[in-house]
Formats: structure tokens, C-alpha cells, sequence
């Protein structure tokens, strides 16, 4: 069983897949093709998922309400899907010209699409994340049902990880605005991405981040302590970063720590998204294996906040890469680890998660920034950079 050895795969998208990009490169992301979402190799692999855009969800909110940059989406134990989403100079400026007001940062949906609840922002006894672009930066619903919020995540200066109810009633803080203190410090955060939860043990996991270079884990009810790791699950060092090459020996460090999921099985997935790759360890932090997603191929596109549209991207390298998150298909041995892009490649990767075999992608309308799937296998994702939340229908 490939978790029980330590290998480097280097998965080629031109070997494994022929993509073809379904509109112009030059078209804004309103031209998005939904006929040809799903590009798979089903000839070799009849069993994949095949999964269609369905632009028909979410529905407008009410209130006059209008959303920010979408950063997290999560699902609950009632398939509702969960976003959170920030405000920004830019999404100011929006609103203003729309006419709208900006919906608070925590917003739960029904499966049709439909606002069922809205909440979040500063509150007694608790900091909520305060920065002006991205600071609800991660979304994670645990097993009963509870909210985890994840802010502060493109801020140098600290961050949060806060745990509510499903009605927004605060539960715990794990970190501080404005305080961090490096990778191996036990209780302060330094620009957390996301968390995941491991029911067995009470765990939870926080993606630690884009100032630290570590995964952290805490218990998930008194907050206290448990252990850290880096890459390859050796102890951080807060080194300088390092490039991502087409070959030659692998980075020794994350940038950035971006996401992190722990599958039914215990074992835990965390998203170098600079490097694009995917390492794997025991919950423990041993290591077990990692995983390159087009290592050597040149991200095509870049969002152009301005203009809010996607252009062609000229510049050599990952732009920010090609493993921006991670979910896993909704069958009980999970058999499918889905790898989701960043704004740079726009794909939703279809792993074995056995073999580690890459065996097709979803050509997706933006990138992905944060993902969820519901027990019908559907696929929630948001794209970050973009006001839209967007599902997509498995066949």
C-alpha cells in the first residue's frame, strides 16, 4: 500500500491527461463553458467522476445583501453548504456602484441554494480577523455540526482559528490578531489558512500558514496543545522560500501551508500550494508520501482584480500553484483525493488516493480556493479572488 512508503511522484498533466481549454484565454470568466466542464480520461478510467458547472446555484440573497471575496466554503452534516467571505477596498467600491450592502462574513445556504442563516463579525469575548482583504480566509464545518472560521490568513502579523455553533454562539479562540511568534511557538498563529477536524482523537488540525510553515494541532474542545510539524514532518525553521524547479531535489519547506484535511482513515493531507504538491502523513506527523501536480508546467492564467476577469499569464513558474486545497469523493473508503488549483490553473485534479495515480481533472470556472463535498459527491468551491461560490454536479 503506497501510504506505507516515502516516494516522490512527479504527475505530469501532459502524461496523464489531454486537456483542452474550453473557451479563450483572452475571455473574461463570464464566458465560462459549462458543456465542457469534466475532462477525464474515460477510455482508460470508466469509473472516474464526471461532473457538470451548475450555474443555476446559489440564489441572490435577500436584504439587498451582496457578497464579498468568497474565501471558504464548507459543507454540513445536512448537506446545507457554508461560505465565509471578506471585504476588501476593492468590494467596497462594488457595493457602492450596485447599490448593495456587504452580507455578514458567515453564510449558510440549503442545498437548493437558498439563504437559511448569515452571521459573524466582531463579537464579546472573541477577536475576529480583522484585515482588510482575506480575513475570513478559511471555512470548516467539524462532524457536530460546528463552525470553525479561519482568519488572518494573508497577514503577516498573527491570526485566529474560531469555533461556533452552528447558530454563530462562540465556543473558543485559538490564536491572536497581531501576535505571532514563528513556527514552533505552542500557542500563537502566523497567518492560518484552514482546519480540519479528527473526530477519533478530538483533534483539530490548522493549516499554520502563510507566515509560519507548519501544520498545528490543538485539542479541539479546551484548545490546548498537542504537537506541530513541518515538511516532510520535521521540525519548521522558518527558512527562506524556496523555488519550485521542474526537477532536480524537491523543496524542503511549504509556502504556503495552504490547506490541510484529515481522511476517515486518519491519514492527513496538507496543501504546499507554492510547490505544487500534496504531502501525506500520519496523524502523529509522520511522514508517508507527497504528491506533484504539474510540477513542471507553467500556470496559464492569472485574476485580474481590476477588471475582474481571468487573462493569460506570460510569466514563467507555478504563479500560486497548482495544490491550493484538497477534498476527498464521498464514497466510504474515499477512494478519490480531489486536488483543487489555485487561481493560476483553474482545475480540479481527480486523484487515486491509493496509487496516487492523477486520472483526469474538472476544468473549473476559477480557481480553488477552498473546496467541499456533500454525501451526494457534489463538489462546493470558491474561488477567493471572486464574488462567486460555485457547485459542481456529479453525473
Amino acid at each position: 500500500m503506497h501510504l506505507q512508503q516515502s516516494r516522490t511522484r512527479l504527475l505530469l498533466l501532459g502524461l496523464a491527461v489531454i486537456l483542452t481549454i474550453t473557451c479563450s484565454r483572452n475571455e473574461s470568466s463570464e464566458s465560462f463553458d459549462q458543456e465542457n466542464t469534466t475532462e477525464n480520461v474515460k477510455a482508460d478510467n470508466p469509473n472516474i467522476p464526471d461532473f457538470i458547472f451548475d450555474e443555476s446555484w446559489p440564489k441572490s440573497l435577500p436584504n439587498n445583501w451582496a457578497l464579498g471575496d468568497v474565501w471558504g466554503v464548507a459543507v454540513d452534516s445536512q448537506d446545507n453548504p457554508w461560505i465565509a467571505h471578506s471585504n476588501s477596498e476593492r468590494i467596497a467600491a462594488l457595493l457602492e456602484e450596485e447599490g448593495k450592502e456587504l452580507a455578514p462574513p458567515v453564510i449558510q445556504f440549503d442545498p437548493d441554494g437558498n439563504m437559511l442563516q448569515a452571521w459573524g463579525g466582531p463579537g464579546k469575548g472573541y477577536d475576529w480577523m480583522v484585515d482588510t482583504f482575506a480575513a475570513e480566509h478559511g471555512l470548516f464545518i467539524d462532524h457536530e455540526d460546528n463552525v470553525w472560521v479561519i482568519g488572518g490568513g494573508t497577514r503577516a502579523d498573527g491570526g485566529v482559528t474560531l469555533k461556533f455553533t452552528a447558530d454563530g454562539t462562540f465556543l473558543l479562540q485559538i490564536g491572536e490578531n497581531g501576535k505571532t511568534n514563528g513556527s514552533n511557538d505552542e500557542t500563537l498563529l502566523g497567518g492560518p489558512t484552514t482546519a480540519a477536524m479528527h473526530p477519533t482523537t478530538n483533534e483539530i488540525f490548522i493549516a499554520d500558514g502563510y507566515t509560519n510553515q507548519r501544520v498545528i494541532v490543538f485539542d479541539a474542545t479546551t484548545g490546548d496543545y498537542k504537537r506541530h510539524w513541518g515538511a516532510y514532518g520535521r521540525t519548521p525553521d522558518d527558512g527562506p522560500v524556496e523555488p519550485l524547479t521542474p526537477e532536480g531535489p524537491p523543496p524542503q519547506r511549504w509556502d504556503p501551508t495552504h490547506c490541510v484535511r484529515v481522511a476517515h482513515d486518519g491519514t492527513v493531507y496538507v496543501c504546499d500550494r507554492g510547490h505544487n504538491r500534496v504531502q501525506i502523513f500520519e496523524t502523529d506527523g509522520t511522514f508517508l508520501d507527497e504528491v506533484f501536480i504539474e510540477r513542471a508546467t507553467p500556470a496559464p492564467w492569472q485574476f485580474d482584480l481590476e477588471n475582474n476577469r481571468y487573462l493569460v499569464r506570460t510569466e514563467s513558474g507555478p504563479g500560486v500553484g497548482s495544490a491550493s486545497m484538497v477534498a476527498f469523493s464521498h464514497d466510504a473508503m474515499q477512494q478519490y483525493l480531489y486536488v483543487g488549483s489555485a487561481t493560476s490553473y483553474r482545475k480540479i485534479y481527480i486523484v487515486d488516493r491509493q496509487t496516487l495515480e492523477l486520472l483526469g481533472s474538472i476544468d473549473t470556472r476559477g480557481g480553488n480556493h477552498e473546496m467541499s463535498v456533500d454525501s451526494k459527491g457534489n463538489i462546493y468551491s470558491v474561488d477567493g479572488y471572486s464574488r462567486w461560490p460555485e457547485r459542481y454536479l456529479i453525473q
